[in-house]
This record gives structure tokens, C-alpha cells and sequence, in this order.
């Protein structure tokens, strides 16, 4: 039998992807097809922040294989180059293991890094710091804009976090950060088929906070007072992960836990509309209707995998 080519099942936060990817993981398993999982979440690598990150849980998962959630601790720097080594290094074991790989995740970078097999550039870690201490985002935009403007006219000169990267890699390195790999404009043909969730604007809010209630439920709040009373602290990408900073400051007295809700809905839903247009600017991305349903969602991206899967040499399909 043949392995399926890697599936990426891709969205905005909130869309169901992950619940989407373990249906399709039991239905595989369940015809005779080994099937793994890989999230692409730059943030669920992280030990201890299961709930917050949404990674599926033990009962969730049942049988089901999952790499890259819960490998470092949130003291740890983790980079795309670590990660795209870490979720490579899966996929070539599931495929050694005769399964197919089904990405799910919303990080969009690094999808598009296992996609399309793009260059990772290396770290520089001192000019990460001496660039860190401008606390001028947008200086350091015009910075880039010097620098690698083809990088720069890429990002909005207030996302911090891909302009002191771009500009970490160009000055480390002594080549632009735009450099590397193909470039993100170039989308070009790929073994990887790839689904995306569509969600509603209008609908992205409420299933937003739906989920951050349920995570509540679930003890996030814990999960982040355990975090604070680390000795180690966290790292600075750990501390990017939405909710955190916000719950962390209603432990704190900082504010209620309404209103740390409110200001995590509402930065998640503006980080979701990014999301949505970093992945809409990929033409090869058939989009399913998120509110269809995890089962009728699952046959329909079976019927995209399987068309996109090479027949055997006895001319059956898988």
C-alpha cells in the first residue's frame, strides 16, 4: 500500500483544525492506513501549557500518535530552526514507520517551512539581544527598511517579533533575511496537500471565547499560576502565547479575570484575522467551511487527500 502524501491541515486559531486532524487519524487507522499527526503550533512545544495552547490531550488523543507538543520546557528558547528539525525528523519517522503525516496547525511560517522546504537561517542569539534593546519597533522597522527592504515591505512595521528576526538573520548572517529559500511569494508545486478551515469574521469572536471558556474549565488558569511560580521563568517566545500574559496579570491584581478575558478575545480574534490572510495568500490551499462539521468535514478532505494520492503499481488508490 502506498504512503498518502503529508496532508496540512491549516486556519485560524479557534477553526476546529485539530479535532479535524484526529478524525482523520482514526479514520485512516481504522482502513488499514497508519496515520500520525504533527502540530505546527510554535507555542505547543512547550511543556506545561497544554491547556492554553489547545494541544489535544491524552483523552483526546486515545491511540493516536502526536509529535512536536509538550518536548521543551517554557525556560527554553525555541526557534523555527528548531522546530522545522523537530517536525522534519517526525515526518521522516512516519514515514520510515510506513504512516502518513497530517500537519495541523495555525503558525503559519512554519507550515509553510515544512511545505515548501524552505531555508531556515540560524540564530544569532547576541545580535538578538543587542537588537532587543531598542524598544522602538518601528525604529527597528526602519532599520530593516535600510536594510532588506524586499523583508521589510513583508510585515507590518509594528509585528515585533518577524521584525527583530529579519533583522537578527540579516545582520548575523551578512545576507538579507529575504534570502533565504524561495521567498514567501513564491508558491510553487508541493507534495504536501493542503486544507484550510474557513471561519466567518462575524463568527471568529464568539468561537474565540468560547474556546478560552472551555479552557478555563479545563484549569488554564492553574496551568498559568504554575507557570508564574516557575524559578526559571519563561522564555521570551514562551511569552508570546495568547492568554498567558493576560491571566498572568489578573493573578497578579493586575485586573479581573473579565477583563483579562475580554483582552484575550480580543487580541487572539486580531491575531486569528492575520492568521487567515497569511494563509488566503496561498493559491494552493483548498478552504472547506469550518461550521460543516468535523465528520462531514473529514470526508470531504478525504476525497481531496485521496484524488492528490499516487495510485500502486496494482492500480489501486489509497
Amino acid at each position: 500500500m502506498n504512503v498518502r502524501p503529508p496532508l496540512a491541515v491549516v486556519g485560524t486559531t479557534a477553526s476546529g483544525k485539530t479535532a479535524l486532524a484526529l478524525e482523520l487519524a482514526r479514520r485512516g487507522v481504522a482502513a488499514g492506513r497508519a496515520t500520525e499527526l504533527v502540530s505546527v503550533d510554535s507555542m505547543a512545544v512547550y511543556r506545561g501549557m497544554e491547556v492554553g495552547t489547545a494541544a489535544p490531550s491524552a483523552a483526546e488523543r486515545g491511540d493516536v500518535v502526536v509529535h512536536c507538543t509538550g518536548v521543551v520546557e517554557p525556560s527554553t528558547e525555541f526557534s523555527m530552526v528548531d522546530f522545522v528539525r523537530l517536525a522534519r525528523a517526525a515526518m521522516d519517522g512516519a514515514a520510515v514507520r510506513g504512516a502518513a503525516s497530517v500537519l495541523v496547525g495555525g503558525t503559519g511560517l512554519y507550515v509553510r517551512a515544512l511545505v515548501d522546504g524552505l531555508e531556515a537561517p540560524g540564530q544569532f542569539p547576541e545580535v538578538a539581544v543587542e537588537l532587543d534593546a531598542e524598544p522602538d519597533t518601528e525604529a527597528l522597522h526602519a532599520r530593516l527598511v535600510e536594510l532588506d527592504p524586499v523583508a521589510a515591505l513583508k510585515m507590518e512595521p509594528t509585528n515585533r517579533r518577524r521584525v527583530l528576526r529579519a533583522l537578527e538573520v540579516t545582520v548575523g548572517s551578512g545576507r538579507p533575511f529575504s534570502s533565504f529559500g524561495p521567498g514567501l511569494d513564491d508558491y510553487s508545486s508541493t507534495d504536501v496537500v493542503q486544507v484550510g478551515l474557513a471561519v466567518d469574521r462575524d463568527a471568529l469572536g464568539p468561537r474565540i471565547e468560547a474556546r478560552l471558556r472551555r479552557q478555563l474549565d479545563q484549569g488554564f488558569l492553574a496551568e498559568v499560576a504554575a507557570l508564574v511560580a516557575r524559578p526559571d521563568g519563561w522564555s521570551r517566545t514562551a511569552a508570546q502565547a495568547l492568554g498567558y500574559r493576560e491571566l498572568a496579570a489578573h493573578l497578579a491584581g493586575e485586573c479581573t479575570l473579565d477583563e483579562a478575558v475580554a483582552v484575550t478575545v480580543r487580541r487572539t480574534r486580531q491575531f486569528a484575522v492575520r492568521q487567515e490572510r497569511w494563509f488566503r495568500r496561498d493559491p494552493r490551499i483548498t478552504w472547506l467551511p469550518a461550521e460543516s462539521g468535523t465528520g462531514a468535514l473529514a470526508e470531504q478532505v478525504e476525497a481531496v487527500w485521496s484524488a492528490a494520492t499516487p495510485s500502486d503499481p496494482g492500480g489501486t488508490s489509497h
